[in-house]
């Protein structure tokens, strides 16, 4: 079978049995001889030829001898290579079934002249050789009587059905289960980290090894308006890796998004960072499955340093402008009881060279289930009224440390803003995975069932 032209090439034994009375003899005259075999060029041979031939050459039959009864019947066994034209229905490859139909008549007698019978309602299969590819199911016989336009007379015409059926564990293995190992790769792109700089030349390459199975299968394919089974399963997971390979470049996108970004969307925030991760199990650092995920803004506050005593209280440090050396005594009273005799001295008297101050800006999660009042209460908040002549000259010192300050704090905000951003992409990352391969399973099962 040639799937691509539509030709089929058979091997045949033709049989046609005939009566001629122009050859009759009588046995006793001739010592009990009741057949002969002679050139079957020698005697009248039936015009019957393969309606549907498809051979270039139109080669004659072989010369073959004819076995003659002496009753005038006449049986011609004539072995003969055919090509035929088949209509190839690739619909289903490669769980196709064809059938290809041989037509055999006369070609200048009609009906009313001589008379086809079959002898047999089908072909002899007794001999038949098996093939590689193709199983025989049948070769069921039929007689047909068409009255062609040209003519009024009848013509009679014996039409043989060959039923193949495509063994299909070729293609299985060299066409089928390929795709589908490569198939079940590419949702697997989004499971890829997005720093690792491979996802989407992941997805290129399934959709290039894709490619290279679809142009085989093309190859051998006539070029007809069915596409095959398997034709329409490459196309579906080709679209699905295009798919899976534009929607990871948009969620590389999301992930990689700068300090410009803007915060998440409260909705996003809401079903994709608290429902859709639980859904997907995805979590943070740390955090498990029966983690309780709470919403409380965190609390902005200053660690204070001084000479090496760190305080854990907030401190809102004002620098009043004067020359007054005076110190408030609640400053004196809270601030110092760790330090030395000789410390607290310099204290009283304003700060001086060596006294060391250092400001940390860091966050404390607020505790849930405090009133707005208790949580005022819990936390002692500290004021410094430095009216000092000493520390006019480090305003710009002080400037300083509150710039820094400002920009770690914005810079945290910012990481915490790209932090969000990138469970929202792992989320989707995760979401798309499982819908992907979901779509693959349910292609596959289609197609096994299909073969089965």
């Amino acid at each position: 079978m040639d799937e691509r032209n539509q030709i089929l090439t058979t091997y045949l034994w033709i049989r046609q049995v005939w009566f001629d009375a122009y050859l009759t003899w009588n046995t006793t005259d001739y010592d009990g001889l009741d057949t002969i075999r002679i050139p079957s060029s020698y005697v009248w041979r039936p015009d019957v030829v393969l309606y549907n031939n498809a051979d270039d050459q139109f080669s004659s039959s072989m010369e073959t001898n004819v076995v003659i009864r002496h009753d005038g019947q006449i049986m011609w066994d004539q072995p003969a290579i055919t090509k035929s034209s088949c209509k190839v229905d690739v619909s289903f490859f490669p769980f196709d079934v064809q059938h290809c139909r041989l037509t055999f008549g006369s070609w200048t007698h009609n009906g009313n002249q001589m008379d086809l019978h079959n002898a047999l309602d089908s072909a002899d299969l007794a001999d038949f050789v098996e093939n590689v590819e193709w199983e025989v199911q049948g070769m069921p016989a039929k007689k047909n009587v068409i009255l062609y336009g040209c003519c009024s007379d009848p013509y009679p015409d014996i039409t043989y059905t060959l039923h193949l059926k495509r063994r299909a564990s070729f293609y299985i293995f060299n066409l089928l289960i390929p795709c589908m190992m490569i198939s079940f790769l590419a949702p697997l792109g989004f499971y890829l980290p997005a720093d690792s700089g491979e996802k989407v030349s992941l997805g290129v390459t399934v959709l290039l090894a894709l490619t290279v199975f679809q142009l085989l299968v093309a190859e051998s394919m006539p070029p007809s308006e069915n596409v095959p089974l398997i034709g329409k399963y490459y196309i579906a997971t080709m679209t699905m890796i295009t798919a899976s390979t534009a929607l990871t470049i948009f969620i590389m996108n999301i992930h990689h998004c700068g300090p410009e970004a803007q915060p998440v969307p409260s909705w996003a925030r809401r079903f994709i960072l608290n429902y859709l991760a639980r859904f997907c199990f995805v979590y943070d650092m740390g955090q498990s499955c029966v983690s309780v995920h709470t919403d409380q803004p965190a609390k902005k506050g200053n660690n204070c340093t001084i000479n090496g005593q760190a305080r854990g209280e907030d401190f809102a440090l004002r620098l009043h402008e004067g020359c007054s050396q005076k110190v408030k005594d609640q400053f004196n009273e809270d601030a110092s009881p760790t330090l030395s005799p000789q410390q607290r001295k310099e204290h009283q008297s304003g700060w001086r060279i060596g006294t060391f101050v250092e400001i940390e800006h860091g966050e404390s999660a607020g505790a849930t289930g405090e009133t707005g009042a208790s949580r005022k209460e819990s936390v002692k908040k500290r004021e410094i009224l430095v009216e000092s002549q000493c520390l006019c000259h480090q305003q710009a010192l002080l400037r300083n440390v509150e710039y820094i300050a400002n920009f770690y704090q914005e810079q945290k905000a910012t990481q915490r803003r790209n932090a969000e951003w990138r469970k929202v992409a792992k989320v989707m990352d995760r979401f798309f995975m499982w819908i992907f391969f979901i779509m693959v399973f349910l292609m596959s099962l289609l197609i096994i069932g299909k073969a089965v």
